[in-house]
């Protein structure tokens, strides 16, 4: 598979990477056997870099990717995020991204995945409550202590990642971004990154499935998957929304892809500095997004798709309420 280089300070990982959230997390049920099976899958096929979370579980996804990369470090490269206050009973009770804070979750989250340091350590989402810099400057400690390799922001504002990349280099701005949620190309955070060098990790890709066209209504998903919550998946947003799937179909027909090929395809082609994380607990979705990066789009393909999706072409918010106002607008 094609590396693409994240950042300035040598961060090298596959155009693709795998996004390992939904195999203990938001999606429905587990199945740790095909999960781990996944992972490795994706490390035959030339995946290195993989996406996780202390919060994703919360704590279970980390322990998962530990114990599937055991003895298989060496090919992977491992991104985590910090910045939830999480009680011991697992429950998110607000942002903290308080300098002694994120040191002790950087601890456990090495822990948990039984490794020595982590290759990117993202801020999962920008508090408030603590300037930027001070946060920044407590990870660039655990840079020079050689608990972690480059740093990451998420959601976070053009300003806060100029703020931030002042006080030691940020590799790379996790944020949604796809065919369908393409905020990042008007609010300037596109183009702060480039303008900066920082690489831009693109999550949701698939805009949490939809852009497969293999999805249901939010009411017919089960209570422990968060797409009952999610605005395009809910009423006459869902009907709208399929239809704009449709036209990514009418391209992959003609492209002999799928339309999730065609929704990786065209993140790949905004960008060397762009590397999508889709995320799946199944090999065989893993195989269809791997050979994504296989699809090429020509300029008329591209603006074919920009014509037909333009911005806001979406029915209803990109997320939940709850989790827009997690959003970095400062």
């Amino acid at each position: 598979m094609e590396q693409r280089r994240l950042g300035t300070q040598g961060l090298t990982v596959s155009a693709l990477g795998l996004g390992c959230m939904g195999m203990s997390w938001a999606y429905g049920g587990r199945d740790d056997v095909e999960s781990i099976a996944t992972i490795h899958a994706a490390l035959d096929l030339g995946v290195t870099f993989f996406d996780t979370a202390e919060v994703y579980g919360p704590f279970e996804n980390e322990k998962l990717l530990g114990r599937a990369l055991r003895g298989r470090r060496e090919g992977a490269l491992i991104a985590t995020k910090f910045g939830f206050e999480i009680t011991p009973e697992g429950r998110m009770v607000g942002l903290n991204s308080q300098p002694a804070h994120l040191k002790e979750v950087c601890d456990a989250s090495l822990a948990r995945l039984g490794i020595d340091h982590i290759d990117l350590f993202y801020q999962h989402r920008v508090d408030p409550n603590v300037p930027i810099e001070e946060t920044v400057g407590a990870m660039a400690e655990l840079v020079r202590a050689g608990k972690v390799r480059w740093l990451g922001l998420s959601e976070a504002s053009a300003a806060t990642i100029r703020r931030a990349h002042a006080v030691h280099p940020i590799s790379a701005l996790q944020t949604e971004y796809s065919l369908w949620v393409r905020d990042v190309e008007r609010d300037g955070v596109l183009a702060a990154c480039r303008e900066l060098g920082i690489g831009f990790v693109p999550y949701s890709p698939l805009g949490r499935g939809f852009l497969t066209g293999v999805v249901k209504r939010a009411e017919e998903y089960g209570e422990d998957d968060n797409r009952r919550s999610q605005p395009r998946f809910q009423a006459e947003n869902f009907d709208r929304n399929m239809a704009l799937v449709a036209q990514v179909r009418e391209l992959a027909t003609r492209k002999r892809a799928t339309p999730g090929q065609i929704a990786l395809a065209w993140l790949l082609a905004q960008g060397v500095d762009v590397v999508p994380i889709p995320g799946t607990k199944r090999r065989a979705y893993l195989r269809e997004n791997v050979a994504a990066a296989a699809v090429r789009l020509d300029s008329e393909d591209l603006a074919w798709l920009d014509e037909r999706l333009p911005h806001d072409a979406a029915a209803g918010p990109r997320t939940s309420p709850m989790l827009m106002r997690l959003v970095d607008r400062s």
